[in-house]
């Protein structure tokens, strides 16, 4: 087959990581971490000709400590964090963007500059991304403040922060501000449909991940290698405190990580020009982005159908099934974005296949915004070792809020109608949220999350209207305290008042 001079493919991927506690640690700002990134895709490449001249858009994944307004990077930041990438392995790119925040946009990303190239925009892409969590918690317990600022002007689109969707203001008054007690209530409320108690379903959540760990121990950059298994992953222990219910700590997303990884993209036409070699080619087959209604809209507050139509339409723009994918990395911040996807796909948490390529986020480490990247690189080594199969990468933003979906091979894609690069619509059956006070509801679900602050049980559920509502359980209460401490508020009903600062407070109603 004649591969067209405007198919897109993939011919670099490279990974860099440090760990604090290891030998040669040399405590490296993001900027160096990317740096460091793409230079190795650039050597992965193993081009004739001179690859960073070539590259004439950089996007750069936007770092944790710059994905909020109200952020500020601890020892400064890059003015344009793309060309601080680009810079350091002598590439000056037509063009600088900074993507939004979410970690499904390196993966849409991958789709966008295909599209691009195969329409003739663009020639050579690299998408990068890095964080320094770990070096800049290790930097500041020594009370050490290097300079990372850097000035290097130049073009830059920047997309925005792209929380739109994601400030759920209802939810953070009652406590819920992060994203551990916002997939704890997704989680409870699948907990509650399958009428789990909460050891017989952390017991589950382990068997999903005693697998993860296996992985992770066998990958180098990896920010926690060590095998572990179901029962260490499911029992409460001081070291396994419960962050949130029913989370345990070793199960959810690791963001203390020092990790970037890259990706480069270019036109098959750009790639013969810079001789390299085609078994280092990797077709993008399908990409297909979406987005989901805000949690508490969700009729179903266990499930996630954005995702689901997200992997389903790539998979049908690639031709394929599900059975066809040898190699699998679902996003794994928390437990249920992968129940979700095997669920659905009656894929068994010890398929052959595994179900993550890198180890996953609570093992291999969240890499803030980035960490599919990881997964889209490992994609790449696989495929391009196992000739002709196909990998499949599920990439989720915010809570269950974004998705989007990736399949890759070695077998050339055509791309002459330019159309495998898809985003689907949003969904239109929000359920409607109440305003205002109300003095009654039923519990849909719940969490209760543990901070330095104290601990907050959160719930969700439906007022006499039907409209979705949140509050905060009466702790104080006897009859409240039991229902929630035990895992099983589901179905109470309460009644509710508001306190000065306006929280619903509710107890449950006794006969």
């Amino acid at each position: 087959m004649t591969i067209a001079d405007n198919t897109p493919v993939i011919i670099g991927v490279g990974q860099h990581s440090e760990r604090v506690q290891d030998d040669g640690y040399e405590a490296l700002s993001y900027m160096d971490m990317g740096g460091r990134a793409l230079a190795a895709a650039i050597a992965d490449v193993d081009a004739s000709g001179e690859v960073a001249p070539a590259i004439d858009t950089v996007a750069a994944i936007r770092a944790f400590e710059i994905s909020r307004p109200d952020r500020t990077p601890p020892f400064g930041g890059s003015d344009n964090v793309p060309r601080s990438f680009a810079k350091r392995v002598g590439a000056d790119p037509e063009r600088a963007i900074l993507s939004t925040t979410g970690g499904q946009y390196n993966q849409m990303l991958v789709g966008e500059f295909a599209r691009d190239i195969a329409a003739g925009d663009c020639q050579c892409a690299a998408i990068v991304g890095a964080e320094a969590i770990s070096t800049v918690l290790a930097l500041s317990a020594k009370g050490a403040k290097p300079d990372w600022s850097e000035e290097v002007g130049g073009q830059l689109e920047d997309r925005g922060y792209g929380n739109e969707g994601l400030m759920e203001f209802g939810l953070f008054a009652h406590g819920a501000t992060g994203a551990i007690p916002l997939y704890a209530l997704a989680e409870n409320a699948r907990r509650a449909k399958l009428g789990k108690s909460l050891a017989e379903y952390r017991r589950d959540i382990g068997e999903l991940f005693a697998p993860f760990t296996r992985v992770a121990a066998a990958n180098p950059h990896a920010a926690a290698p060590k095998v572990r298994s179901a029962e260490e992953l499911a029992s409460i222990t001081e070291r396994n405190r419960i962050v949130a219910e029913p989370y345990a700590r070793m199960t959810v997303a690791r963001d203390q990580v020092n990790q970037a990884a890259a990706i480069i993209i270019a036109s098959a036409g750009k790639a013969r020009e810079l001789g390299v070699p085609e078994e280092k080619w990797v077709h993008i087959h399908a990409v297909s982005s979406a987005t989901e209604l805000e949690l508490s809209q969700r009729p179903d507050l266990s499930a996630n159908p954005a995702s689901i139509a997200s992997v389903e339409a790539a998979l049908a723009r690639a031709g394929k099934s599900m059975a066809d994918m040898r190699f699998l990395d679902f996003y794994s911040c928390f437990a249920i974005p992968v129940f979700n996807q095997i669920d659905h796909f009656g894929i068994a948490v010890d398929d052959p296949r595994g179900l993550t390529l890198t180890g996953g986020l609570p093992f291999f480490g969240g890499a803030g915004n980035n960490y599919s990247a990881h997964a889209i690189c490992e994609a790449v080594e696989r495929v391009r070792k196992a000739r002709g199969e196909f990998a499949l990468v599920g990439a989720n933003g915010g809570w269950m809020s974004k998705y989007a979906t990736g399949v890759y091979s070695t077998e050339p894609a055509d791309w002459s109608s330019n159309d495998r690069f898809e985003k689907l619509p949003m969904a239109d059956d929000a359920v409607p949220r109440g305003e205002g006070a109300f003095d009654s509801a039923t519990v849909e679900t719940y969490t209760i999350n543990h901070t330095k602050k104290g601990s907050d049980a959160v719930w969700l559920g439906r007022n006499a209207n039907g409209e979705r509502v949140s509050g905060n359980a009466d702790l104080s209460d006897p009859a409240t305290a039991e229902a929630f401490e035990s895992g099983q508020p589901f179905g109470a009903k309460f009644s509710v008042t508001q306190d000065e600062r306006g929280r619903n407070i509710g107890r449950i109603v006794t006969d």
